[in-house]
C-alpha cells in the first residue's frame, strides 16, 4: 500500500522522483526503490514524505484511509490541532493514542504539529501533569530545548535536551527525578519526536 500511496501522491503533485530525492535528501534511486517495494523508508523520512505531500504517516504507509486529521479546521483565530495522550513507535512510524479532542493554536501548518497531555510530575514546577504541550513534529532539536522524546520506542516522555561532549541528556526539571544520560551505541534507542513550542494549562 506504501509504494502504491507514494506513486500516487507524487504523480498528483506532478514531482519527480529526482525532486523528491532531493527534498528529503536521499537519492533518486532510493526513491525508486521505495516505489518498487524494494526497501522502505525509516520513521523519519516517512514524517517528511507525509508532511511534504500534506497527508497523515498512517494514510501514507495505509494503516488508514484518512488522509488528513479531521480537527485541521481553521479559524478566526488559528487551527484546531489534535490532542493526544501518548505517542508510540508504531506501523513503522509514530503512532499517536488517546483523543483528548482539540485545541486552537496559531500556527502556520497545523498538519505539522499536535498538542500532547502532559502525565507525571517530572517536569514540575514549570510543568504539571494534564497541561498541554504544543508540539512541531521534527527528528532533532538544539542544546537547552524542550522535546518529546522516545526512548527504545516506548512512550514519549518531555524532557530538556542537553547535548554535551557526545551525550544527550534528557533533563526533568523536577530534581527529584534523575537526568537520563545516553551515549555511544545507546544513542540509538533515542528518538526525537519534535520540539515544544509551548505549553499551557487547559483547565
Amino acid at each position: 500500500m506504501f509504494t502504491a500511496r507514494l506513486k500516487e501522491l507524487r504523480k498528483a503533485k506532478n514531482v519527480s522522483q529526482t525532486l523528491l530525492a532531493e527534498v528529503l535528501g536521499v537519492s533518486q534511486q532510493a526513491v525508486g526503490k521505495w516505489e518498487s517495494g524494494r526497501s522502505s523508508p525509516d520513521p523519519h523520512t516517512v514524517a517528511d514524505i507525509a508532511s511534504y505531500f500534506g497527508v497523515t504517516a498512517d494514510y501514507l504507509l495505509g494503516c488508514s484511509d484518512m488522509r488528513h486529521f479531521p480537527q485541521y479546521e481553521n479559524t478566526t483565530n488559528g487551527a484546531f490541532i489534535p490532542v493526544i495522550g501518548t505517542v508510540r513507535a508504531g506501523y513503522g512510524a509514530l503512532a499517536f493514542e488517546d483523543d483528548y479532542g482539540s485545541e486552537v493554536a496559531d500556527v502556520r501548518r497545523p498538519e505539522d504539529y499536535f498538542y500532547l497531555m502532559v502525565r507525571g510530575d517530572s517536569m514540575e514546577p514549570r510543568i504539571q501533569s494534564g497541561d498541554l504541550a504544543l508540539v512541531h513534529r521534527q527528528p532533532d532539536v538544539n542544546s537547552g530545548e524542550l522535546a518529546v522524546v522516545l526512548v527504545d520506542g516506548e512512550e514519549g516522555t518531555l524532557k530538556k535536551i542537553i547535548k554535551k561532549d557526545g551525550m544527550l541528556i534528557l533533563q526533568p526539571f523536577n530534581p527529584a527525578y534523575p537526568a537520563m544520560i545516553y551515549s555511544g551505541e545507546d544513542l540509538n534507542y533515542i528518538q526525537i519526536v519534535g520540539k515544544v513550542v509551548e505549553t499551557k494549562a487547559r483547565w
